[in-house]
């Protein structure tokens, strides 16, 4: 007659598999392992173990042997199934790979779990599941654009140094325009968010003109000076850095980080600045609009209050902006820049390579 052997358990382990039974995130057959242990060490037969926990018998010792020949090792992972390697999966999992990075169908641009198994002769699943394995998400793309600016290393040193390291008794400001904000009605009433379903708009709107916000962001406050006005040439920059003017300290310099838009450098501008020594501009390289962190700030204040807003008119859409300037200014939040030049020079290094070897290909 078989006897099961004796379980012991000390304090840690009697521990951790009370944690594992109760667990409500642990795996169903850990928590089913752990009772039975838990219920062995407490002298009770594999039989009673198993009427108790509605399992087998023979599944109760199975795992009470276990942990006696290798404590809680022993039941914390399963022990490698047998059987021959599968060959034939392994190699269709590989052409999917293939197919998903190398090729594309012939009347689309990607492939999707339907399409792409129905030209390698296998399923869905298959494919969702080698595609899951491997990170592969055909459907999805990123846009991404490499400056060519000559100039682009050291207009990013520049940049990136005022914001890791800003100079003394100044204030460095992230300058920018956004342009063309609609003033957008619906056609229709939307209904409010209730419990069990999202808010609702319609998809079509009433167009009641557009305004242009300049805003000048404080890179170690947060604050925000803006002004929103109906064009953007030299008259309004040059008004809209004198809002800038008076609305800062006259004892600091005022270092400000703009794009290359022409309105920035015409000469009108340039006489300008000539007259207002304290104002010094850097300009971001080309084709870099993600270096300018005012470009940030533009992003919250249109998800938050400009594209599922509702404008009946251009003033009151100017209203709306107004508020939302003055709530951030109220308890500003200051985005912290992390990357340094370097990493950044490396990345744009790598990207510049992989261009340049498909060009040649």
């Amino acid at each position: 007659m078989r006897i099961a052997p004796f379980i012991t358990l000390n304090d840690a382990d009697r521990e951790l598999l009370q944690r594992w039974s109760r667990g409500r995130s642990t795996p169903a057959r850990l928590v089913l392992r752990a009772k039975i242990i838990l219920r062995a060490a407490d002298g009770a037969r594999n039989d009673v173990i198993a009427a108790e926990l509605g399992t087998g018998r023979l599944l109760v010792g199975k795992w009470r042997n276990r942990f006696a020949e290798s404590a809680v090792p022993g039941i914390e992972k399963d022990a490698p199934r047998g059987g021959r390697k599968p060959v034939a999966r392994d190699a269709v999992a590989a052409k999917i790979i293939e197919w998903t990075t190398q090729r594309k169908p012939n009347n689309a641009t990607h492939w999707s779990t339907r399409t792409l198994a129905k030209a390698l002769g296998t399923n869905r699943a298959m494919v969702n599941r080698v595609w899951r394995a491997n990170g592969l998400k055909p459907h999805l793309s990123k846009t991404f654009k490499v400056s060519n600016d000559h100039r682009f290393e050291e207009k990013l040193v520049d940049v990136v140094g005022l914001y890791m390291n800003p100079p003394e008794r100044a204030l460095v400001l992230s300058v920018d325009e956004k342009s063309q904000i609609q003033a957008l009605d619906r056609t229709q009433p939307g209904l409010p968010l209730k419990k069990g379903r999202c808010g609702t708009m319609t998809h079509d709107y009433k167009r009641n003109g557009t305004t242009m916000l300049f805003a000048a962001l404080s890179v170690l406050h947060g604050t925000v000076i803006s002004a929103c006005m109906d064009r953007h040439r030299h008259q309004e920059w040059i008004k809209f850095l004198k809002v800038i003017d008076q609305q800062t300290p006259a004892e600091l310099d005022l270092h400000l980080i703009v794009d290359n838009y022409a309105t920035h450098k015409h000469p009108k501008v340039l006489a300008w600045l000539k007259r207002h020594p304290r104002f010094h501009m850097h300009f971001t390289p080309t084709s870099s609009s993600w270096l300018n962190m005012v470009e940030r700030w533009f992003r919250e204040i249109t998800d938050k209050r400009i594209r599922r807003g509702v404008f009946r008119s251009v003033p009151e859409l100017i209203e709306a902006i107004d508020a939302y300037v003055e709530e951030n200014n109220r308890d500003p939040k200051p985005f912290i820049w992390t990357a340094k030049a370097e990493q950044i020079l490396a990345k744009v290094k790598r990207a510049r390579a992989v261009l340049d070897k498909m060009a040649s290909e």
